[in-house]
């Protein structure tokens, strides 16, 4: 990978997980510790990042800026949330799950008659307007890091619901690891969801394969379509077809 390139992503990667280490900087990038703290040092001395004990974390005074990167980023979740929104039907009852690409599916899903079982705190205020949407969330702690709401109690209101559809984000997927997310908590909410509904599908961008986070709440062979920007690993594309599971790549659609 070349340098700029491998830069950009471990940018985006601290952004995304606010502090990491650097030994798993090392694991994920796949280059030595040497390398990762020089990567680090140009990082740190933009201000984009700052040194922690035995690792890097976000520079909060330069969050203005991270938000106008993501901007940058929007484009590929857009396609993702855009071809997700294309299965779901009138009169469906969805799982929406937190995070920024599943916040997209919204625009898309706005003029259908759904029910909508959520815990992702942006999506309940965007879809206020719509009444045709009808919102139902378990509530419990608002969880600041990922925009969402968890609970214990949350897992025994979720194992009554009889859901369609299960739009899903991961923090990082690998075959061997399957689908990952960093907050037990919202990983037990997360692994009930799976097992209550008929269909789950997947949203993940290109960057988060062969990553993987503290907790695994599904494997892959428990997602019906994987649904991401860019073309995965050739290990991913055989393990989707031997499995039946259906892969759309969102880059095909763009003219």
């Amino acid at each position: 990978m070349l340098k700029n390139k491998r830069i950009k992503e471990i940018q985006d990667y601290v952004f995304e997980h606010e502090t990491v280490s650097l030994d798993e900087l090392v694991e994920v990038f796949n280059v030595s510790k040497n390398t990762i703290r020089r990567d680090i040092q140009e990082l740190v001395e933009e201000g984009e990042l700052k040194k922690v004990y035995g690792g890097v974390a976000v520079n909060h005074a330069t969050l203005v800026s991270f938000n106008d990167r993501q901007i940058r980023n929007k484009d590929e979740k857009m396609l993702i949330g855009k071809s997700a929104a294309e299965f779901v039907e009138d009169g469906d009852i969805i799982f929406i799950d937190s995070g920024t690409t599943t916040l997209e599916m919204l625009e898309f899903l706005k003029t259908k008659q759904l029910s909508i079982i959520t815990n992702n705190l942006d999506f309940i205020i965007k879809a206020l307007p719509y009444e045709n949407l009808h919102i139902i969330t378990f509530g419990g702690v608002l969880e600041r890091k990922t925009k969402s709401f968890a609970s214990i109690q949350s897992t025994d209101v979720i194992k009554s619901y009889n859901i369609n559809k299960a739009f899903m984000a991961s923090t990082g997927i690998s075959i061997s690891n399957g689908v990952t997310n960093s907050s037990p908590l919202e990983s037990e909410i997360k692994k009930h969801v799976v097992e209550r509904s008929a269909e789950v599908y997947l949203l993940v961008d290109h960057h988060k394969f062969d990553k993987y986070a503290l907790m695994t709440y599904c494997t892959l062979h428990d997602i019906d379509c994987l649904i991401t920007g860019a073309e995965p690993p050739k290990e991913y594309q055989n393990f989707t077809k031997e499995n039946n599971i259906k892969l759309i790549i969102t880059a095909e659609k763009e003219e």
